[in-house]
């Protein structure tokens, strides 16, 4: 029978971090089975809830979206695990900028995910993003903070297994736009398990837009105007697609668990901005509540 143990963190966060949310972290351990039959275990894991902004204190526009980037500050941004935004995250010319470490996933200590500090559940998030020559980056959305603990030591997992991933790419020159299955890796895909159709990216250096619906569990990408990708999140279809990717139930159980209930309980999660090592842009960011 799994376990579950209770665990409450609240972060010691900016003062743009006003409330505490939820009702504290949930560590999970996968049951014992039978060694004929069973597949890799998961790990025990905590899911922690720190402090999230107050969505009412940022502004609404004509159209009823929040707008979640002031296109000066990084005010309600802090970075995955961590209570500020890392320094190679700045604002450059109206666009949160990611100044590339060249080390692709190797993150480095003043790098690291960035993430809007609310969770939410049903919204339609847009905005407009651009990568340098090659470059790779992702969106977030549902995103939770897991941690695991080895050795006595306890560690943030990454941000992507708990999340499904608008893949953000140069997929003229990234290597990834060639691997995966039928392009289920290049820019607006569901990375590593739908590929956006049709493929209408701009080129690097040139803005994108990118736009996640996320309503009842249907979740819909589109790019540049056109709706590219439609799927259902906690199906049989859903979780046959976890099975057939990197985040399968053998190959990362832990990844196949977090992803197979994203969102948690409460169906909501962060929405987070990828360190992929490469130079990278946001803006004109703004979410729409649907609940």
């Amino acid at each position: 029978m799994k376990k579950t143990l209770l665990f409450s963190v609240c972060a010691a966060l900016t003062a743009s971090l006003v409330s505490c949310g939820g009702p504290g972290g949930k560590a999970k351990t996968a049951e014992t089975a039978d060694a004929k039959t069973a597949k890799k275990a998961v790990p025990e894991y905590t899911v922690v809830d720190n402090a999230q902004v107050d969505l009412a204190s940022f502004p609404q526009d004509k159209d009823g979206y929040y707008v979640i980037f002031d296109g000066k500050t990084l005010n309600g941004w802090r970075g995955y695990g961590k209570d500020k935004a890392p320094s190679r995250w700045t604002v450059e010319d109206g666009a949160i900028k990611f100044n590339g470490s060249g080390g692709g996933e190797a993150q480095t200590g003043e790098g690291g995910d960035l993430i809007f500090a609310k969770k939410f559940k049903n919204f339609e998030l847009e905005m407009e993003w651009k990568v340098s020559k090659g470059g790779n980056s992702g969106i977030f959305y549902l995103a939770q903070e897991v941690t695991t603990q080895k050795d006595g030591k306890t560690k943030y997992e990454p941000i992507y297994i708990s999340c499904p991933e608008y893949q953000v790419l140069d997929n003229t020159n990234h290597p990834d736009a060639k691997l995966g299955v039928d392009g289920n890796r290049q820019s607006a895909s569901l990375y590593d398990m739908i590929p956006a159709v049709p493929q209408n990216q701009n080129p690097f250096g040139e803005w994108n837009k990118a736009k996640i619906m996320v309503y009842k569990g249907t979740v819909v990408h589109g790019q540049n105007d056109k709706n590219v990708v439609e799927y259902h999140l906690w199906t049989p279809q859903w979780t046959e697609m976890l099975e057939n990717s990197k985040f399968s139930s053998e190959k990362w159980p832990l990844a196949f668990e977090l992803l197979n209930n994203c969102g948690g309980e409460n169906h909501e999660g962060y929405i987070g901005l990828q360190d992929h090592g490469d130079d990278v842009w946001f803006r004109n960011i703004r979410v729409k509540i649907l609940d």
